[in-house]
């Protein structure tokens, strides 16, 4: 179990690493891709799309060294349930939204594919925060100090 959830946290983690990295200095895109989805103000967009890569980055580096696992894992399962519900959302209205999960060079428009993949990251975060903090963890020399 502990190496199991130590290669989803690693899975998961670099996940949010490349996509936040990949976001980084690309804020207006990434703002258009959100706005795209007709679900924020704009004001809202705006301040997301400037923290998002970072909190995505930190949150996969948290994920990835095993520190607080099952509370970024848990905030982790929420962000994929709500990107899930926002392409979910444009895909219902048939709203050609580009979901910019990977930056400006990624041009996946928002399809029930990308949902189910959202959903299918939902669940292997959820099986981190069921066995937290598995293998390799920081968590673990914490507890053991």
């Amino acid at each position: 179990m502990n190496a199991a959830v130590f290669a989803i946290r690693l899975i998961i983690g670099g996940l949010l690493l490349v996509a936040g990295a990949l976001k980084i200095g690309h804020s207006v895109e990434l703002a258009a891709a959100m706005a795209g989805f007709r679900l924020l103000p704009p004001v809202a967009i705006g301040a997301l799309a400037l923290g998002l890569p970072f909190f995505e980055m930190l949150l996969g580096f948290y994920l990835i060294v095993g520190l607080f696992t099952r509370i970024a894992a848990t905030v982790a399962c929420a962000q994929f349930v709500v990107y899930a519900a926002a392409v979910a959302s444009a895909v219902m209205r048939q709203i050609p939204a580009n979901c910019g999960c990977f930056g400006p060079a990624d041009a996946a428009v928002a399809d029930w594919p990308h949902v189910a993949f959202d959903l299918g990251f939902a669940l292997a975060s959820a099986f981190i925060i069921y066995g937290a903090p598995g293998a390799f963890a920081v968590d673990r020399r914490l507890r053991s100090s």
